[in-house]
């Protein structure tokens, strides 16, 4: 016989369709599916019947062939399920999940988010959209959230909520939502320690002087930092400082994505967030593909002569993705590698159109290149190549 705790651990594991079926298993196993503490609704994994017409969800719109209206038969019953586990639950909900397509409002998400809200258990949180969700002001009303994953939202609200005090987690992907808005939601979550933000655009709005500063002077506790460059070159029309304020002492992890060094400000805010970043550990860059930088916009030269004062004493790894054989490229990690003693690894995966001799002759140059570190571990690989030169230097 199973202690209950390990049969709800098991039916957390499964899809919630499956852990419902399990009431049939024995008396034992009755009804524990209720109690579950995560729940996981992902449209793409429910499986349902469309044999009948079913009762519609309100988010529907009328449909012209036989595909469309099953698509949207399945939503309403995924809709109809989520209810009827909500209503019956009988513990607290801590974990919960939900992943579907969608086309902006919609009254069945904003009434889940409504009892969520009422319940008022759930610690971890995530929402998965596509096409974008205006997210429903309920969603503010959890306050024990310690964990917030939002991709496909429309977070543009007024700043009108308090924020989430209890907040250590938060992840947001092509989300909408203005610099205004977004520093009031950073600003306004006290314990934050890991934050993802993975945002192509910002929206401006009238008088907002917002500038790389107050941006950074609302991740001073942050642990673990991925960011994405455009987030950066939203708040950057006044250009980068020489240093932060106030320093980013408690950061460990920082991973800049879609950061291109032949761009205006790519190497000045990479400069910038090493400089102020003293505990560094990890440093992991994804570059982006020069094409996508319009003219007006490129650097027509950068050299790093006048910001050789970093050191970076903490610093144990460097990985880069998607590099290029570029001297401005090579010249950064010369400098990481003259200015990390701690420097253990150091991990290269070049465009998948660097020829195999240029990825061979950049691994030993790097090897070549004086390092502070007494022993480090190179990896070189051209991605999607069988091509790999791994050493370690000394």
């Amino acid at each position: 016989k199973l202690p209950p705790n390990i049969i709800e651990t098991i039916l957390c594991f499964l899809p919630i369709q499956e852990a419902a079926r399990t009431s049939v298993l024995s008396r034992e196993w009755r009804y524990h599916w209720m109690k579950i503490p995560k729940l996981v609704f992902i449209e793409d994994a429910f499986q349902v019947s469309t044999d009948d017409d079913g009762e519609l969800s309100d988010m529907g719109q009328p449909y012209d062939h036989p595909s469309q209206r099953n698509e949207m038969i399945k939503r309403g019953k995924l809709f109809d399920a989520i209810y009827q586990v909500l209503s019956m639950h009988e513990d607290p909900i801590h974990e919960f999940t939900l992943s579907m397509v969608t086309d902006g409002s919609s009254v069945e998400i904003d009434r889940v988010i409504f009892l969520l809200s009422q319940k008022n258990t759930v610690r971890k949180l995530k929402l998965e959209f596509i096409s974008g969700y205006k997210l429903s002001l309920n969603i503010f009303s959890s306050h024990r959230l310690i964990d917030l994953h939002l991709i496909g939202c429309d977070l543009d609200h007024e700043p009108m909520f308090n924020g989430f005090g209890d907040l250590v987690s938060l992840y947001l992907q092509e989300v909408m939502v203005s610099r205004k808005a977004l520093l009031h939601l950073l600003s306004n979550c006290p314990l934050l320690r890991s934050v993802s933000l993975h945002i192509d655009h910002l929206a401006f709005e009238d008088g907002d002087g917002s500038t790389v500063i107050n941006l950074f002077e609302c991740l001073t506790m942050v642990e673990n930092l991925s960011i994405g460059f455009g987030i950066i070159e939203c708040f950057a029309h006044g250009g980068f400082p020489q240093e932060l304020p106030i320093a980013l002492v408690h950061l460990k992890y920082l991973c800049i994505k879609d950061i291109c060094f032949i761009h205006n400000y790519g190497l000045p805010a990479l400069v910038l967030l090493i400089k102020s970043s003293p505990n560094l550990e990890k440093l992991k860059l994804e570059i982006l593909d020069d094409s996508w930088v319009e003219i007006s916009e490129r650097r027509d030269s950068f050299t790093l002569e006048d910001d050789l004062d970093i050191w970076l004493e903490h610093l144990k790894e460097l990985e880069i993705v998607n590099m290029i054989y570029r001297n401005a490229e090579l010249d950064f990690v010369k400098v990481i590698l003259a200015k990390s003693p701690m420097l253990k690894k150091v991990k290269i995966f070049l465009y998948n159109e660097v020829a195999k001799d240029e990825a061979l002759h950049i691994s030993g140059i790097l090897e070549q290149s004086p390092h502070a570190s007494p022993v480090v571990d190179f990896i070189v690989e051209i991605i999607g190549s069988s091509c790999t030169s791994s050493r370690s230097v000394m």
